[in-house]
């Protein structure tokens, strides 16, 4: 069995073994991949992994041994999947393994922004306290999280892990999603309507899979409806939000702050509107990276290809 890694230095930059696919079969790995080489890099492939590579309808009619694609990650949208169908090639992905370490980011989000723990620490190093007639100070208000309220906007896996982290703070929990919610079993929480979330929501978190339907929901429109006090949080897609309309909003202070982990085209661009504002958090799509979130990904990958070896394939998406 040929299997080719199509772009694996992020899911193993040199802390996470292959061993678990190695074992499978005979691998071919490549960390960066020019994307001109593709076909070239994968024609004798009869596995390939790819974690954001693009596979669309003509470079899959050129891999003819192709029978299995392993997305390395949840999101799929980089493989055209009714290519794939057509050809007779199972695509599967991973739906669940980074639900805690993202849980756990959107509150080191949210935490940074309620206490500018980064910012105090470099004012400190800067000689700012030593300079200080008081034994402390604060360069912005800070804020208590009991009592406020959070809004998730996608109430799946993760929605749900962050309801139960913010639930533990003390927070109000609302929820909107496409499907149907069933409650978690603490209180306060409601299931409500978009827009009222927006209004009512003191932090605005955003896990919800990017969608023609959905690119784009948070806008010019959308912002004005949040609290002025309000901040926002996308580690979902980029392209969930406008980013200059984000950007405008942040800069006329229509809402308090935001803070991303994921922006519409990554690496970021240095057109990028977000970087310019001081009242924005960027962090390089880190949320899911944890050593520990990686280990269950390379071991669920390995387990898809087993499962279709077996002839009983998993996590199939197409």
């Amino acid at each position: 069995m040929n299997i080719v890694i199509l772009d694996g230095h992020t899911l193993n930059p040199g802390d996470n073994p292959w061993t678990p696919v190695e074992r499978l079969g005979k691998v071919t790995l490549y960390d960066r991949p020019p994307l001109n080489k593709i076909i070239e890099r994968a024609r004798d492939a009869e596995v390939i992994l790819t974690n954001k590579v693009p596979l669309d309808a003509d470079t899959l009619a050129k891999l003819p041994a192709l029978k299995l694609i392993c997305v390395t990650a949840t999101g799929y949208n980089i493989v055209d999947t009714r290519a794939a169908s057509a050809r007779g090639i199972v695509v599967t992905n991973v739906p669940e393994y980074s639900t805690d370490s993202v849980a756990q980011f959107t509150f080191a989000m949210i935490l940074e922004l309620c206490h500018g723990v980064g910012y105090h620490d470099y004012s400190v190093k800067a000689g700012e306290w030593e300079k200080c007639p008081d034994f402390s100070y604060t360069l912005s208000p800070t804020i208590e999280l009991t009592g406020k309220t959070l809004g998730i906007i996608g109430f799946g896996r993760i929605g749900r892990r962050v309801g139960s982290l913010a639930h533990a703070f003390g927070m109000e929990v609302l929820a909107a999603s496409r499907s149907v919610i069933t409650p978690p079993g603490y209180s306060p929480f409601a299931a409500v309507p978009f827009d009222a979330l927006l209004e009512r929501s003191d932090f605005v978190t955003l896990h919800c899979p990017l969608t023609e339907q959905n690119k784009g929901m948070i806008n010019r429109s959308t912002l004005s409806r949040m609290k002025s006090t309000a901040c926002l949080i996308n580690l979902a897609r980029g392209g969930l939000v406008n980013e200059q309309d984000l950007a405008d909003a942040l800069k006329n202070r229509t809402i308090a702050a935001a803070a991303v982990d994921v922006v519409s085209v990554e690496p970021i661009t240095s057109d990028n509107p977000l970087p310019a504002q001081e009242n924005c958090i960027i962090t390089p799509h880190i949320a899911w990276a944890t050593v520990e979130a990686r280990q269950r990904l390379m071991s669920a990958v390995a387990k898809n290809i087993e499962a279709y070896l077996a002839g009983r394939p998993v996590n199939v998406v197409n």
